[in-house]
């Protein structure tokens, strides 16, 4: 059956009902990816914070507390670093994946501990 052309008669009461697509906003959870602030052998940059992560083995928890989350996190989760670095990257926009934090944690941990914390140190620059 077709449709019928409805006709508007005198005296009724017409209602109309509209349609209003909105563009939803972006994700948030995406960001456009970007590299890191600095390299992971960029040590020379932040002398310091290389010194500490090889020599303080509390390092890790203080970046963890750094980063909001519970200072026992290294201590207590399996491959911490890992997820820290995971974080970090996911929040941050920053192109990599799980498979890349894992093996910088897992074979250059105190390089990868240096570069999460000069990472911290940048977003904290740059947001107001």
């Amino acid at each position: 059956m077709g449709m019928q052309p409805v006709v508007a008669q005198p005296g009724i009461n017409h209602q109309t009902t509209v349609v209003v697509n909105q563009i939803p906003a972006p994700d948030p959870r995406y960001k456009q990816q970007r590299l890191w602030s600095s390299g992971t052998c960029a040590c020379f940059d932040d002398c310091e914070s290389c010194v500490l992560a090889t020599v303080f083995p509390c390092y890790p928890m203080v970046l963890a507390s750094r980063m909001g989350e519970n200072a026992c996190v290294p201590l207590c989760v399996p491959n911490a670093m890992t997820a820290m670095r995971t974080k970090i990257r996911i929040e941050n926009g920053i192109m990599g994946s799980i498979c890349d934090d894992c093996l910088m944690a897992t074979f250059c941990g105190p390089c990868a501990l240096c570069q999460m914390k000069r990472e911290m140190d940048y977003i904290e620059q740059i947001r107001p």
